[in-house]
């Protein structure tokens, strides 16, 4: 019979059982101090290699939980990566700008082919496109100069033929500069095309008519009918190139405003008879 006092140690004690192969259990009403270390979860056999204990202890999963969470901790938050791929006010507005821009010049090429809506009105179209083309007025203000009797008609004249020169030196150089292409619906069956006018802005024949109306209307047309027909005309040719495909809506506003300064600048370059024949004899 085992006394008394054996069985209470035997409840008092932190070890089930005998030294021979029997496994060791932590007490569980025994306080645990808080500056030692927590027991370890794992079960381990008496006469075991302390190594092997130690690497099993440190494979358990709450190691493997705070080596997750320290790793995870490094990753940036989402808040910085979208503030860092956020594009600027900027460029959103110019994106949406072309698309809008691409979207109108689309639905308003009605011309752009023969099958098109309006297609039956491209002849027309074309014929205006021919009107507001560089060789015409080039050819027209040389055979104006020539003929003109008057000083003040041969000033006029004279005038004329260098704004137009001026006109297609400086299209030439920003269509070089921008170099964007001509919308995809185009047909490239344009009337006496140059290199540079496969490019698309701005449009040569905005520029020319907003600046041979201007100039017309300050110098050659005088009466009410007259200067009506003039800003039809110009009209007209603006929004031609837009249904014949030729140019986006961009194209043809930005080149209306160019035209427009290209006269103040004929203003202020304006040469007299006498200014050129001054030149001509220092050329001379």
């Amino acid at each position: 019979m085992p006394s008394p006092k054996a069985k209470n140690s035997g409840r008092g004690s932190p070890v089930l059982g005998g030294a021979n192969g029997r496994y060791e259990f932590m007490s569980l009403t025994k306080p645990l101090n808080r500056s030692s270390p927590p027991p370890p979860l794992l079960l381990q056999r008496q006469g075991s290699d302390p190594t092997t204990a130690r690497l099993r202890l440190s494979e358990s999963p709450t190691r493997r939980r705070g080596s997750g969470s320290s790793s995870a901790g490094q990753v940036p938050p989402p808040e910085e990566d979208g503030i860092r791929l956020n594009p600027s006010f900027a460029r959103v507005a110019l994106s949406s700008l072309l698309a809008v821009d691409l979207w109108m010049s689309k639905r308003l090429g009605v011309c752009a082919c023969e099958d098109s809506a309006w297609g039956s009105v491209r002849p027309l179209m074309k014929l205006i496109e021919v009107s507001g083309h560089g060789i015409p007025w080039l050819a027209g203000a040389a055979y104006c100069l020539y003929k003109s009797d008057s000083a003040a008609g041969q000033e006029v004249m004279l005038n004329l033929l260098m704004g137009l020169l001026l006109d297609l030196i400086l299209v030439t150089i920003v269509k070089a500069s921008v170099r964007r292409r001509r919308p995809a619906h185009n047909r490239m069956d344009m009337f006496a095309t140059f290199s540079v006018d496969r490019y698309s802005f701005p449009s040569g024949h905005a520029t020319r008519a907003a600046m041979c109306g201007r100039f017309l209307l300050a110098h050659l047309v005088l009466a009410a009918p007259l200067r009506v027909l003039v800003l039809l005309w110009a009209g007209l040719v603006g929004l031609s190139r837009v249904m014949l495909g030729r140019h986006n809506v961009t194209d043809v506003v930005f080149g209306f405003g160019m035209g427009y300064c290209q006269y103040n600048l004929v203003e202020v370059l304006w040469l007299s008879p006498q200014t050129l024949q001054g030149l001509l004899g220092h050329l001379a």
